[in-house]
């Protein structure tokens, strides 16, 4: 225990990173596409977002595509978060006029939530929902078709509906209809997971890919990994220790790979650490949920308003938007000279 509080004063207070990771396939700009032809004849939202990072897992291109329409957020894997963040994300999401429910897609009583106000809706006008439309949006790998086949679980005992997996990108286009409850008739619209054209914050990104919303082999594992300690350390789960069988907590990544590769046998001919087998091992032991439930994002007040300042409601340019911009700039002020002098 005295360890672990020495440790907790050595370490890091702040995490810096410069470097952007950007993912956005031609696919998701096509879903992109594909939601807004089809929101007419859709009758609620349903956004998905990881209750690991109730922040970063939201992605601002969905509040302009959205509008006014009805929606229901819905903060999945709650089983891998901590539960006293719920109340918090309820009501800072509150003040910004989002209904907010909490599920884990093996957790049958959590998942009827979001058929029951489904069903609420619809129930209150029969002559206007003959049938009862929902589109499913969220960023890549919230588990959105987990979602969707637990619904469907539920509402009429039928298996599986929508493809999933553990690595991003799994959904590429949007689905046909799938029916979810008989009465009244509910169905929904499986969509490709979107991500942001451009992250503007590195240590969103991070955060992103940690939860596995990008692809590992686009983001830098020793990045990830040193960042995902420096959260362990800073939010006190410092029993990963023992749940890796390590000698000591520490704040130095290259120290933890060289404790864990002898541990977990990562070790190349001659006795040389493999790095990159043990950082996967690091990845995927969180993942898999055995370092406890954390929260990646800070979530006191002054965080979450700047973070809606600065990443939701005007989210810098990336670097060839900027460029579009200038150059739209440069064109409208030779105009503008050229009308002056009566040119045109």
């Amino acid at each position: 225990m005295a360890a672990n509080k020495s440790l907790l004063n050595l370490a890091r207070t702040h995490f810096s990173y410069e470097k952007t990771i950007n993912w956005f396939p031609g696919h998701m700009a096509k879903g992109i596409k594909q939601m807004q032809d089809q929101l007419r004849a859709v009758d609620l939202i349903v956004e998905t977002r990881d209750a690991r990072i109730p922040l970063s897992s939201i992605n601002p291109q969905f509040e302009r595509i959205i509008g006014g329409k009805t929606r229901l957020v819905v903060y999945n894997k709650a089983d891998l978060a901590p539960s006293e963040i719920q109340h918090t994300v309820r009501e800072e999401m509150a003040k910004r006029n989002q209904n907010v429910v909490f599920t884990d897609t093996l957790s049958s009583g959590s998942v009827k939530q979001v058929l029951n106000y489904a069903v609420n809706i619809a129930k209150g006008d029969y002559v206007r929902y003959p049938q009862f439309s929902v589109m499913v949006v969220g960023m890549p790998n919230v588990g959105k078709s987990s979602l969707i086949n637990a619904l469907r679980r539920i509402g009429i005992r039928r298996g599986k509906a929508a493809s999933t997996g553990a690595k991003p990108g799994v959904t590429r286009a949007m689905s046909s209809k799938i029916k979810v409850l008989e009465s009244p008739p509910v169905y929904l619209l499986d969509t490709p997971g979107v991500m942001m054209p451009h992250i503007p914050d590195p240590v969103t990104a991070i955060k992103v890919a940690l939860t596995g919303g990008i692809k590992d082999n686009i983001a830098d594992e020793m990045i990830l990994a040193d960042y995902l300690l420096f959260r362990l350390n800073r939010c006190a789960h410092t029993d990963y220790k023992e749940v890796l069988k390590i000698e000591q907590p520490t704040d130095d990544i290259n120290c933890l790979v060289s404790q864990l590769s002898k541990k977990i046998g990562a070790l190349r001919q001659g006795g040389e650490i493999d790095v990159d087998k043990t950082l996967q091992f690091f990845l995927r032991t969180y993942r898999s949920g055995a370092f406890g439930r954390l929260c990646l994002d800070d979530l006191d007040p002054a965080s979450v308003e700047q973070f809606f300042c600065t990443s939701v409601q005007e989210p810098p340019l990336s670097k060839n938007q900027d460029k579009k911009a200038r150059r739209a700039a440069q064109r409208q002020r030779s105009l503008e000279k050229a009308k002056a002098k009566n040119l045109i």
